[in-house]
């Protein structure tokens, strides 16, 4: 036997002993949680059974407090463990599958004690204590990611320790069987990556923390920056180091840190679905995912019709070339600036001296406070009070208002003819609630007088409860009146804008802005300034329970959004990623460079990784996207080859649409299960949906799918964003539509979503951003077949 054989054997006695292990454990759990839940659902059932209630003295209303108690406890107990257990069960029985994937052997200095180190996806312990297999994100397991066998160091809480890594092997382990095993040097070994990135893809994100790269692992362990900003090629990883760093902070911090505070914020509600099941996999609950569009829905949705991105983009897409097109554009790149968010904090200083705007407090087509009255008590306060505290003064003043007038109100005519309407349900509610305020103040009601009067009270004050609401709410400060004017006051812009030069078009931007909300409209470009100047002016809401915030996508965020967001959660740390080449909404042209961002939080508090390799795509198609953008060449593809992406140029549309449908057939019989036809607009993809539907079953995918399946998905460039898919066919990439230097990146977008084949068709002449070189001669051989 060879010394490789030797070693191959004694790894998988090993394998064999862990997974026997574990099969034991799971059959002895699987046991206990059967009766955990049989005495859990006893004791719900019988829960009353076993208390004494006694309300009759002070001392039988002690000791049923206690028996409840007590029993509550002793619930609480059983569930507690029941849902250990249940932890632990789920951890074994992903572990006996697959029980680790790594192997290091460390020497510690200085007394020369050497450990073997066996890293899986959850820890393992003997009944001693020992360990048979370290959490992957324990801290001596980052030595498998970042060290070489040779001297070695890792942080631990009491601090570093260092030695010698004297082996570091790798495994494929599958049903209990070592299937791959080999020695590897500083990186993660390739052969393993060109394992795991040849698979088909999925309908859901896979987390693979057995690959996890040198780069990828400093983003996972960061845990000292108030703001970590990735910049990330295509294919990079970067979305999953962001979730396998969650997990690691779930881990490290598991005493005070839960996964209900975290947040992130994704580009789309498609792309929450296709990434829901990477932390469960990791044994941790999914953390708070949402969209910026669903947050401005949440708080502005019942004053405005909202505009989304995807509408926006849409707009722009599809129309271009036309006049209103270009002063969008324009209104959008200002919009988003720093620029416009200085001017609105300037405008609130302003407001604390002038021009303030109120609604008038109305009941029942009353006047209760006019404008007048608000605007003069407003300014009668303190100057030096800032303008949300001079708010929350004046809501206080406006309720004492309000209830001035309701006690005015009490005998009025139509008070006595709400009452005379009540009905009977309403009336015995009444008078219990009266029955109750007056209980113990020695009043009855037994004359027709008080009934009156307290009837009438109730009534009022019912009648009133939607206006104080309104009032508690803020809605009295003319949010929409002070924005506008910013649009209909020029002097008073200018005065705010300070030096800065007028924005480009700016009365057509005025007017498209006015226009728009006019009609209760809000568009995506202004929805962030409206709802920045309503917190600065009524107070900011913020949420103090979030402790981190992950930005996916964040080259498509305006710097707006991002001090909206800082503001909006101050006690939160925060990880954005992004790459700039897939900046394809207008607002994301005014972010620059992702380490401006260092703005966010300042430079001390903020760390900026850049990931250049690409691991999605074949070499074939890395080499052929990365020169579709400049500085392309400073992706680095990983070594996985395939086939050349191919450009097929037709000559009609009816040509062209024949050709695909081969495409999606031909594809599928060669074992490829996800395909994409990306379409350039939501509109151009519905049409084509509807062609391919009659001979093939195909799926359209819009704003509202709520997640992937299996199969051909036809989809908007912008909706393809962060996933991936076995094989893209691009429907029409000719220079027709996709010319445009604004449309340069939505086009390489839409071509780095193919992990293994990539087809473009193209009606007419291929897209100029296309590699000239490549381009033409597979468009030459097109031509000849």
């Amino acid at each position: 036997m060879t010394n490789n054989e030797s070693q191959w054997k004694e790894e998988q006695e090993r394998v064999s002993g862990v997974t026997n292990l574990l099969s034991s454990r799971i059959r002895v759990l699987s046991e206990e949680l059967g009766l955990h839940r049989t005495d859990v659902v006893e004791m719900r059932k019988d829960f009353w059974e076993e208390v004494t209630v006694n309300f009759s003295s002070p001392d039988d209303l002690g000791e049923t407090s206690t028996s409840l108690r007590q029993q509550s406890q002793i619930l609480s107990e059983r569930e507690r463990h029941h849902l250990q257990s249940s932890k632990a069960l789920k951890k074994y029985k992903k572990l006996v599958v697959s029980p680790y994937f790594g192997r290091i052997d460390f020497t510690e200095k200085p007394d020369g004690k050497s450990e073997k180190i066996y890293l899986g996806i959850g820890s393992l312990m003997e009944e001693d204590g020992t360990f048979l297999i370290y959490d992957w994100r324990a801290p001596i397991s980052s030595l498998y990611y970042d060290g070489a066998p040779g001297p070695a160091a890792y942080d631990t809480p009491s601090g570093i320790v260092s030695g010698t890594m004297d082996l570091k092997r790798q495994f494929v382990i599958d049903e209990g069987k070592i299937d791959v095993m080999f020695d590897t040097g500083v990186t993660i070994g390739d052969e393993l990556l060109q394992q795991v990135l040849s698979h088909s893809a999925d309908d859901r994100m896979k987390s693979i923390v057995a690959t996890i790269q040198k780069e990828q692992n400093a983003i996972i362990r960061n845990d000292k920056s108030r703001m970590l900003v990735v910049q990330g090629a295509a294919g990079s990883g970067k979305t999953s180091a962001a979730l396998q760093r969650v997990a690691y902070l779930l881990y490290k911090y598991r005493e005070v840190l839960q996964a209900d505070q975290m947040l992130l914020f994704s580009p789309n509600p498609l792309f929450n679905s296709y990434v829901s099941t990477v932390l469960p996999e990791l044994g941790e609950e999914n953390m708070q995912q949402t969209t910026f569009q669903m947050y401005l829905e949440h708080r502005l949705g019942q004053e405005f019709q909202l505009e989304d991105v995807f509408t926006q983009t849409e707009s722009l897409l599809n129309a271009p070339d036309v006049p209103t097109a270009s002063i969008r554009r324009a209104g959008i790149t200002y919009k988003s600036s720093v620029s416009f968010l200085d001017v609105i904090r300037r405008y609130v200083f302003l407001l604390e001296r002038e021009g303030m705007q109120f609604k008038p407090v109305v009941f029942q087509g009353r006047i209760v406070v006019s404008k007048e009255d608000m605007l003069k008590k407003f300014y009668g306060f303190d100057p030096t009070i800032k303008l949300a505290n001079r708010i929350e003064l004046m809501t206080g003043w406006l309720l004492k208002q309000i209830s001035d007038f309701g006690h005015e109100e009490r005998s009025a005519t139509w008070v006595e003819d709400q009452i005379e309407m009540l009905d009977s349900d309403e009336y015995h509610r009444a008078y219990q609630m009266m029955l109750r305020k007056k209980r113990g103040k020695g009043e009855t009601f037994n004359d027709y007088d008080t009934e009156k009067e307290l009837l009438g009270r109730y009534i009022v004050s019912q009648r009133l409860k939607p206006l104080r609401r309104w009032v508690k709410r803020g809605r009295f400060v003319d949010v929409k009146g002070l924005y506008s004017s910013l649009f209909t006051n020029l002097e008073l812009f200018e005065h705010l804008n300070g030096d800065q030069e007028l924005p480009l078009d700016w009365d057509n931007i005025c007017t498209q802005t006015l226009s728009s909300i006019h009609a209760n409209e809000l568009s995506y470009e202004d929805a962030t300034p409206f709802l920045y100047l309503k917190e600065l002016s009524q107070g900011f809401r913020t949420n103090t329970l979030i402790r981190h915030v992950i930005v996916d996508e964040v080259q498509d965020y305006s710097p707006f959004q991002l001090e909206f967001m800082r503001r909006l959660f101050p006690r939160a740390k925060m990880t954005v990623l992004g790459d700039l080449n897939q900046a394809i909404y207008a607002q994301g042209e005014v972010l620059g460079d992702l380490s401006s961002l260092v703005s966010v939080y300042g430079e001390e508090n903020t760390e900026v990784i850049s990931l250049t390799r690409s691991y999605r795509s074949t070499y074939e198609i890395v080499e052929f996207t990365r020169a579709m953008i400049p500085g392309g060449e400073r992706i680095v593809p990983f070594n996985r080859r395939g086939e050349e992406p191919l450009i097929s140029v037709m000559s009609t549309e009816q040509d062209l649409l024949r050709a695909v449908e081969a495409d999606i057939r031909e594809l599928h019989s060669r074992g490829f299960h996800y395909v994409a036809v990306i379409c350039k607009t939501a509109e151009e993809s519905e049409q084509v949906c509807t062609q391919l539907e009659g001979n093939l079953k195909v799926r359209l995918v819009t704003k509202e799918t709520p997640n992937f399946q299996k199969g051909t998905l036809v989809l908007p460039a912008y909706l393809a964003k962060g996933v991936e898919f076995d094989a893209v066919i691009i429907y029409d990439g000719s220079d027709q539509r996709y010319s445009r230097e604004s449309e340069r990146k939505l086009f390489y977008t839409a071509c780095t979503r193919a992990m293994h084949l990539l087809h473009i068709y193209s009606l007419g002449e291929a897209s100029r951003f296309l590699p000239v070189p490549k381009a033409q001669s597979l468009i030459a051989e097109s031509l000849q077949v």
